[in-house]
């Protein structure tokens, strides 16, 4: 048994800029534990919330995906509306 608090459980995907982050949060976990990995997280949030997110989804996968479900759910936002938007996101724009 690895004596680290978490593991990466989805590597897919990750950029090295990914991987520094995430050995910062282990680095300061292993220097400070819970309270410190909570402020590295805080700053990390603050500087980059999208890489926040993936590296979070890392740690996290089903309960990223379960959060993500849970926030369309809560928007009304369904399947079919992500299929729309990402259909007029990939048509070219039309000439004006």
């Amino acid at each position: 048994m690895s004596d680290e608090p978490f593991e990466v459980a989805d590597s897919s995907g990750l950029t090295d800029a990914d991987w520094s982050e995430i050995g910062e949060l282990k680095q300061a976990y292993k220097k400070g534990g819970v309270e410190a990995l909570k402020k590295a997280m805080d700053v990390l949030i603050g500087k980059d919330p999208i890489r926040f997110a993936v590296v979070a989804r890392a740690f996290f996968p089903d309960m990223f995906r379960q959060a993500i479900k849970d926030a369309m759910a809560a928007a009304a936002i369904t399947e079919e509306d992500l299929r729309e938007f990402a259909r007029k996101r990939e048509s070219p724009a039309p000439d004006q």
